[in-house]
């Protein structure tokens, strides 16, 4: 988070009337506001906090010329939506930005150690000080919130009462005024007391208010508040408990993204002016049907000629579920993930690519037989690669992965034929294992002993994590996924250091199932470091051979073995085994599955087990 050097009201074109009549308040990459800042989160921006307000007013504030449309009809299906948006910038000659609303709403002042909203300070406009005191306020460190996505204030009153009356205010009926204070003898929730003016209720601290059940104990529970959508937003009916975070916490706030490549037919930009049709030219299976929509919505001049339409339902038709019944979400994602499979299996070396096309994907000139004895084969190389990222909603407590539709909180409060997105260009390596040397590793009892505690860790997790347990969804880890998840790890790591590449610019696509054994490598970020060049030039198998070898002697030995290697479980509830920061362990924007199910163990064995490892024989040469 930058904050500006001044606050300064935003000004139209050629420093002209500002456009909208609002304070500018920090600034946000455009990045951020789908992975960090998205609806719903909280942003300190110096000593104020702010909450990022919902999407319902951004058809209107969002200019069509700083917040573009981008198009990806296959993860636009997935997501029933139109269309997409990037988020509008904010910088300096920015006309508009993400709107924001004051969260949490009660502040506290340092100097008379008044707790109250913050308009009950009087303070002077666009500031936050207190009218009395003339210092700055400071809002409150602690928000109360369900795992249904609600966020509220923390219940001052009813803590220091022990008062069961959710409804209750600050001056409530006892007509007291709470004060805030530190006593500064520790650092802990303990030194932080509370107290009333009115002498009903003695002072008490912050101490215990973290406790699962303390809220629960009061008698309080979840009144759905959504303060990102406004006062004028009605509160839902919820009822769930309440737990007490600290404003910053990252259980506060947590994204669901949902994400796709561009892949041919739909990778050259072509069939985009058709985004908000497809769901109507479904319905027509004649191409005689199909000409007449198109002549009565284009009046007769339809963008895209009619033989590529029909094309483009027979490949949206390609990817529809073979049974009758509904397939869930993540039977959809499954399918979107094995036709990207498919497309980089398979490149597109005798296409002829166009100035738009945004997928070139080409067999490497090298010998492949090079790479027979690492059990690696089918190496393509990207040399150009599109990647839409959408924020489809987010959580809160839970985390993303483990949760149910119920629990995820849209982005507005009436339905959108849109969502926020961001897209990346840049560029990858492909590759594959051998399946028949995989599936004679996968049945080694061994192999499957370490796999199975790791799931079984992972699905003890997720069932904690979940409201209903019996809606879990089943851990992905088997023995090629932790694979292949480790294997992109110790190769983002290796480029890292061969192509030039910081870690955190690079990022994996795993493709893991019964029939699919590939990664892909590639350049994950928009800013300079994802436009260097050079790493689709690894893919080449004399190259790719070297990196593969030195990747693994590499992850052979780490620097808090024996204790890493040997370890019976790490990481979050024992989800990894033989991983930690000092060997596979990425930043949390290179990985897909936040660090967990790693294993180098199933790359490089173990010393008791030196042949457990998929690349034993490497090793031994």
């Amino acid at each position: 988070m930058t904050p500006p050097p001044a606050r300064r009201r935003r000004t139209g074109a050629n420093g002209t009337a500002p456009v909208h009549n609002l304070p500018r308040r920090g600034a946000v990459r455009r990045a951020q506001a789908i992975t960090t800042y998205g609806v719903g989160s909280l942003i300190a921006v110096d000593h104020e906090s702010f909450i990022v307000s919902g999407l319902d007013e951004a058809e209107q504030s969002w200019s069509r010329d700083e917040s573009p449309r981008i198009h990806e009809r296959r993860l636009a299906r997935l997501l029933d939506v139109d269309c997409f948006r990037t988020p509008p910038a904010s910088d300096d000659t920015s006309r508009d930005g993400l709107r924001v609303r004051r969260f949490p709403l009660m502040h506290s002042c340092p100097e008379c150690n008044d707790l109250q909203r913050h308009r009950d300070f009087n303070p002077s406009a666009g500031r936050s000080v207190c009218g009395t005191c003339e210092v700055d306020l400071v809002p409150s460190r602690f928000v109360v919130a369900c795992e249904a996505g609600h966020l509220g204030e923390f219940p001052y009153w009813q803590w220091v009462h022990r008062s069961k009356d959710r409804g209750a205010t600050s001056a409530a009926q006892c007509g007291g005024k709470l004060k805030l204070r530190t006593s500064g003898h520790t650092a802990s929730l303990r030194s932080i007391l509370v107290s009333c003016t009115c002498g009903q209720a003695p002072e008490v601290s912050m101490e215990g208010s973290f406790r699962r059940n303390a809220l629960k104990d009061l008698g309080l529970k979840c009144r759905g508040p959504r303060p990102w959508l406004g006062a004028s937003a009605p509160a839902q009916e919820c009822g769930l408990p309440l737990r007490t975070l600290q404003r910053g916490s990252s259980a506060v706030w947590q994204p669901v993204l949902k994400s796709a490549l561009s892949i041919p037919p739909w990778s050259d930009g072509r069939a985009d002016p058709l985004a908000e049709h497809w769901d109507a030219l479904r319905e027509y299976d004649e191409r005689e049907h199909v000409e007449i929509y198109l002549k009565g919505v284009f009046k007769g001049k339809c963008p895209v000629p009619l033989d590529e339409v029909m094309a483009l339902l027979d490949a949206e038709r390609e990817e529809d579920p073979d049974s009758e019944a509904a397939p869930t979400f993540d039977h959809r994602y499954r399918a979107l993930r094995n036709k990207e499979y498919e497309r980089l299996r398979s490149g597109n070396d005798e296409s002829e690519h166009t100035r738009d096309e945004q997928f070139v994907c080409e067999t490497p000139l090298g010998d492949q037989s090079v790479l027979d004895p690492l059990g690696v084969t089918g190496p393509m190389l990207v040399k150009k690669l599109r990647e839409v990222r959408a924020l489809n909603a987010f959580t809160r407590l839970i985390d993303a992965e483990s949760t149910t539709d119920s629990k995820e909180m849209p982005l507005s409060e009436r339905p959108l034929r849109w969502l926020p997105a961001m897209e990346v260009r840049g560029e990858g390596v492909f590759l594959r294992l051998d399946e028949d040397r995989l599936d004679a590793w996968e049945k080694a009892p061994a192999v499957a002993a370490r796999i199975e505690r790791m799931r079984t860790a992972h699905q003890r997790v997720l069932e904690q994590r979940a409201d209903d347990p019996s809606q879990v969804v089943p851990s992905p880890a088997t023995p090629r996924m932790v694979l292949l998840h480790t294997l992109a790890h110790v190769l983002i790591n290796e480029w890292s250091l061969e192509a030039g590449y910081p870690a955190a610019s690079l990022r994996e696509r795993l493709y893991a199932a019964d029939d699919m054994a590939g990664v892909l490598v590639y350049t994950a970020t928009s800013d300079s470091a994802g436009s260097l060049g050079g790493l689709v030039a690894q893919g080449e198998p004399e190259l790719l051979d070297r990196t593969v070898r030195s990747a693994v002697h590499r992850a052979e030995w780490c620097s808090s073995d024996p204790l890493c290697v040997e370890s019976e479980a790490s990481g979050t509830g024992g989800t990894n085994l033989a991983a930690c920061h000092a060997c596979v362990m990425l930043p949390e924007t290179s990985c897909e599955h936040n660090n967990i199910l790693l294993d180098r163990a199933l790359l490089v064995g173990t010393p008791d087990d030196p042949h457990l490892g998929f690349f034993a024989n490497v090793l031994e040469q």
